[in-house]
């Protein structure tokens, strides 16, 4: 009997902000596969602590490479092009006989790394994707400030792109996530001061995990960021009249 891979998306790091559906599939799930770090667990697989079945099978997908090349180098792409090639052709191979549940933090179609398998198992395999919270959503609740107002415009931004870029950009944006911080922080907070918002900025580290932390960025430690970590600045300032009114 032919089975289908299902990716979950996890939320943003608490395990009761994972949907109902997210949940149910993955309690019931034979086999597991997720993403993580060499001499990691992976963040994906300590969500979901507690919650497999005692039989389930699991398939740790250990990246062959992280941080030790740069990520816009030849090595780096054809290391990473490898793996995912590699683990389609498993998954796909799984997929013949098991329904196969892959965790995926956040939400998959957003910046998760279960995109780089899905555009592989294209017509080889049946495919279902459930939506996760993304990332971004769970920091600026953490947070407790409002993001958009009125006609804001959220603009979505990367650490790894160009210093140049990532000013360009902050400087015409309204409301403004930076993801994929780490040890790009330094450039991201350089960024942010030659586009006169660094004092506007917050720095959540592990959002709605147990050791979440937020501080300004400006009071933030540059040099020593953790990789689940969110730049947020909130809209400049078209509130609502009412909003307006009480801030008088």
């Amino acid at each position: 009997m032919a089975g289908k891979i299902i990716c979950a998306g996890l939320g943003p790091g608490a395990p009761d902000l994972l949907s109902v559906r997210a949940d149910r599939v993955i309690r019931s799930a034979r086999h597991i596969a997720y993403f993580h770090k060499a001499g990691h667990r992976g963040q994906a697989r300590q969500i979901v602590d507690g919650m497999l079945m005692p039989d389930a099978i699991e398939y740790p997908m250990e990246y062959p490479v992280t941080t030790e090349l740069p990520v816009a180098s030849v090595a780096y792409r054809h290391a990473l092009a490898e793996f995912y090639d590699r683990w389609a052709d498993r998954l796909a191979d799984l997929a013949c006989k098991h329904e196969v549940v892959v965790l995926c933090e956040g939400d998959p179609f957003f910046y998760g790394s279960f995109m780089h398998l899905h555009i592989r198992l294209q017509d080889r395999a049946a495919i279902e994707v459930i939506p996760g919270i993304t990332g971004m959503t769970g920091c600026w609740n953490a947070i407790g400030t409002p993001m958009t107002w009125g006609d804001d415009v959220l603009t979505v931004l990367t650490g790894t792109m160009q210093e140049q870029d990532l000013i360009e950009h902050m400087q015409t944006a309204d409301a403004l996530v930076v993801m994929k911080t780490g040890r790009n922080l330094p450039k991201i907070c350089r960024a942010l001061m030659q586009a006169g918002r660094l004092h506007d900025a917050w720095l959540v580290e592990r959002g709605t995990m147990p050791n979440q932390k937020i501080i300004r960025l400006a009071d933030a430690d540059s040099n020593n960021c953790p990789y689940f970590a969110t730049v947020l600045v909130h809209g400049q300032g078209r509130r609502p009249d009412f909003e307006k009114k009480a801030a008088q």
